[in-house]
């Protein structure tokens, strides 16, 4: 297999597949579009009447997390980095605990829609939260299948924007648990074929190992390291908390639920999930390196980006099994789907509760029908950001980073309003903004001087076993690595950096770290200096709009210090 220079096309098999995936999804919405007609607010539509149970709501979570993202660029990560990006399954423990334990129990009480409810801020943080919500939508490349780019993408988002609006967040959930179901048996063909082909798991065990994929042991504490146990693990518990702990797409599905119980359970089920993907996304790209130690597609010129290693690998092995690339396919669209649909939902909750609610005295029927607007307008909009992060590549890193940025700083808004009682809007604005602009000032320096490669250590590739002919116009030799250029231009770039340089080259993962503590610092700092005799009125204008629930839970907290 690794010799082949050319690989297959989708059969009719394939698209019926495709095909089938979006039919039984919209078959979905249509059906709670029915079933729930007599929906008479916006929180049936938005919430699913909080009567959701802990089963779905995890499947959801899990879904919702696994996105395109999950599919196609965790394998190319562990092809080209090695398996150390599984050390994030011990940042997904410490997530699942705090949110369960911190974020959780403040939202559920609360009983509100959007976390930014919560916020006298939250005009201010919309924008913020669109931007947090909206930057998992990357859609994955279909250049090597022949599937016509456009055409996945806008009947994919014309799927999902359909039964986002027709079926609320009722048909969001059951939709995301079909979609799991399909993810994981791309995965599982994908995995089972490449062990049969390389003659079981020992021999693809073997192989990463030979070629340094197994790198497990790294617990350098450097933290301009770019992966490390430590970097994977601490930072990765703080961007993944900015997901669970206060993101509107996430936070929406677990406080759907009946009781705090079910709410509870579906985080700690969820993990189950996150654990079993994650697995199955290291062992991918240890198959991918199997097939291909000895002729590499992306040195090669095969394929324009480490994100098509991955449905190259799918063509070359599966294309002789009709409908087996589209339901890889399939699943990776899946994961786009479940991505989107959370986002729309999510848009619209914020947009509805935070914006069209109070500016005006519109009937809960009335905010239905604006909800189900609001749906279709963030479904259109998502379908054209989805077609452009398609032309990105490594979109990995990029997304992560990100998240971190904006991310971090909401999640140190949040924590300082949660458990800092004397915190004021004053301290909260300041420390967001400062911690705001420190992640963005680190991570564009990161973009304009990247850290040199012996931080990010990407593995040798070889080319050593192809038997093609290379086409006209691709200049490469055995063992040639796809990033030496990059290299040189990394050097370039060293000669001239700043003197705060490092700062710049600080991993990607501890982007999130930085911003909350700077926004926690800086607003306790604030606080204290700006105390006045009004400042309890103040901060539960701030952070808890003077809603019981919140002044329940922080006495709750004192009474738990105390003791």
């Amino acid at each position: 297999m690794s010799g082949n220079s050319v690989v297959g096309s989708f059969a009719v098999a394939d698209y019926v597949v495709f095909a089938l995936m979006l039919l039984v999804s919209a078959a979905v919405g249509v059906y709670y579009a029915w079933t729930d007609r007599s929906q008479r607010s916006s929180g049936d539509f938005l919430t699913g009447g909080r009567r959701l149970t802990a089963l779905p709501v995890a499947m959801s979570l899990t879904a919702s997390f696994m996105s395109a993202i999950t599919v196609l660029a965790n394998p190319a990560e562990v092809y080209r980095y090695g398996a150390s990006i599984g050390f994030y399954a011990v940042s997904y423990v410490f997530t699942m605990l705090i949110t369960s334990e911190v974020f959780l129990p403040v939202f559920y009480k609360l009983g509100i829609t959007s976390t930014y409810e919560s916020l006298s801020l939250k005009e201010h943080l919309t924008l913020l939260g669109f931007v947090q919500t909206n930057s998992m939508l990357p859609s994955p490349s279909t250049a090597v299948t022949g599937m016509d780019l456009w055409g996945a993408v806008i009947s994919t988002g014309v799927v999902c924007t359909f039964y986002c609006t027709m079926g609320g967040l009722k048909a969001v959930v059951w939709t995301d648990v079909i979609q799991l179901g399909v993810m994981l048996a791309g995965f599982l063909a994908v995995i089972i074929r490449c062990v049969v082909i390389q003659g079981g798991v020992l021999p693809i065990i073997s192989d990463s190992q030979h070629g340094g994929r197994l790198n497990l042991t790294d617990f350098d504490p450097n933290p301009l390291r770019r992966h490390t146990f430590w970097t994977l693990s601490i930072g990765g518990t703080f961007i993944w908390l900015s997901v669970y702990g206060i993101n509107q797409a996430q936070v929406q599905r677990y406080i759907s639920c009946k009781t705090m119980t079910h709410a509870r359970l579906s985080l700690y089920i969820n993990l189950l999930g996150l654990w079993s993907i994650s697995l199955s996304s290291v062992f991918a790209g240890l198959c991918l390196f199997s097939v291909y130690k000895s002729c590499d597609p992306w040195t090669t010129g095969l394929i324009s980006a480490p994100d098509q290693l991955m449905p190259y690998l799918v063509m070359d092995i599966l294309g002789d099994y009709p409908g087996l690339p589209g339901l890889f396919v399939a699943a990776a669209y899946s994961g786009s789907l479940s991505t989107v649909s959370s986002s729309v939902n999510a848009l619209a909750a914020v947009t509805v509760e935070d914006i069209v609610r109070p500016c005006g005295n519109f009937s809960e029927k009335q905010l239905s029908w604006i909800s189900k607007g609001m749906s279709l307008f963030y479904g259109v909009l998502c379908i054209g950001m989805a077609g452009l992060a398609s032309l990105m590549g490594g979109i990995l890193q990029a997304t992560i980073s990100i998240f971190g940025i904006i991310g971090g700083p909401l999640l140190g808004l949040f924590t300082l309003g949660i458990l800092c009682p004397f915190a004021n809007s004053k301290g909260a604005l300041s420390g967001l903004v400062s911690g705001l602009a420190l992640s963005l000032w680190i991570g564009i320096g990161a973009q304009i001087y990247p850290p040199a490669p012996e931080m990010s250590r990407p593995l040798p590739l070889s080319t050593d076993g192809c038997n093609f002919t290379v086409a006209p116009g691709l200049n490469w030799t055995s063992s040639t690595l796809p990033f030496q250029n990059a290299t040189a231009v990394v050097s370039v770039h060293n000669s001239v950096k700043p003197l705060l340089a490092d700062l710049y080259s600080l991993s990607y993962l501890y982007f999130s770290p930085l911003g909350t503590i700077v926004a926690i610092g800086v607003g306790l700092v604030v606080s204290i200096l700006t105390a006045q005799s009004g400042a309890k009125k103040d901060r539960e204008m701030t952070f808890g709009n003077s809603n019981p629930a919140f002044s329940d839970f922080e006495m709750d907290l004192t009474r738990n210090s105390a003791s």
